[in-house]
């Protein structure tokens, strides 16, 4: 089983939604060009979040699983609603998000397109070593998985589907993305920050980890030994542009006795699977 992102695009609202309420409530006049009070922009997106996590939902609900005020919740619908972002179903007395919101994830998943030879070349390295795969596409110290392979036999990590981009210190993608740093980019990321543990085994002194960081940039590979989740071992190999710049990693991770007399070959066959990824996005491969 693959996880894909691929939406077809809806030009028009089904029947049933409306691009505006007719009535929100009695504080959902608003003045379009008011200028935003402070906070507007996160409680928008609180709003949006709290939206998407139930498909569609009351301002009530809205206004419950956010801490946001009611008749600031109706302010913030219509203005979203104005925008596209989010669509009021009149007959439920509900919100849903809006199709303004699908042009952006378009957007972002033409940036992150996966050409189709690098998706085979990851469903081929689950199916060779049996372990889940994944391929992440980098933008400086940031990262964010955008393709997986995996199957019941050989799960993913959870939360590790496609968009997870936290914890790069624990993670062996996040690794390899550091490492790819200047050693000043490198110690400006680290200055003042504090790493989290996943587990009892998760590095968090910072001295250790440039040290370590150091080995990866030599290597091209990052090896993380259950520093994300206990029990499980991760291995990520990067690939590159032809100026060098990181483009991405491909990594897999299983339970830790899946390695015991296969750490050289499983190494080798990720490095394999980085090259011909690296290859296919020089060459621009077809997306599909």
């Amino acid at each position: 089983m693959t996880t894909v992102f691929n939406q077809k695009r809806g030009d028009e609202a089904p029947e049933g939604r409306s691009e505006a309420p007719e009535r929100l409530g009695e504080d959902a006049s608003l003045d379009p060009h008011e200028d935003a009070p402070a906070g507007q922009i996160p409680r928008a997106f609180a709003v949006l979040e709290a939206v998407a996590a139930g498909g569609s939902s009351t301002a009530r609900a809205i206004a419950d699983a956010t801490g946001i005020p009611l008749p600031t919740v109706y302010r913030l619908a219509q203005e979203l609603i104005r925008a596209g972002y989010l669509v009021h179903l009149k007959d439920e007395k509900r919100f849903a998000l809006g199709y303004q919101l699908h042009r952006l994830a378009v957007g972002l998943h033409e940036d992150l397109g996966i050409p189709r030879a690098v998706r085979n070349e990851v469903c081929a390295m689950h199916r060779d070593l049996g372990m889940a795969s994944y391929l992440a596409i980098h933008r400086g110290t940031d990262f964010v998985v955008v393709f997986v392979a995996d199957s019941p036999q050989a799960p993913r990590l959870s939360p590790m589907g496609f968009g997870f981009h936290e914890s790069p210190h624990a993670t062996a993608f996040g690794k390899v993305g550091l490492a790819a740093l200047s050693i000043e980019e490198r110690d400006d990321y680290l200055a003042g920050r504090t790493l989290l543990a996943h587990t009892d085994r998760t590095l968090t002194d910072p001295v250790v980890l440039r040290r370590q960081l150091d080995e990866i940039s030599e290597r091209g590979v990052a090896w993380e030994h259950q520093e994300f989740q206990s029990g499980t071992d991760c291995l990520a190999a990067s690939f590159k542009a032809d100026d060098g710049m990181l483009i991405g990693t491909v990594a897999v991770s299983a339970p830790v006795r899946a390695y015991e007399g296969r750490t050289r070959h499983i190494e080798d066959r990720v490095r394999a699977c980085a090259s011909r990824a690296g290859r296919a996005y020089r060459l621009g491969g077809h997306q599909g």
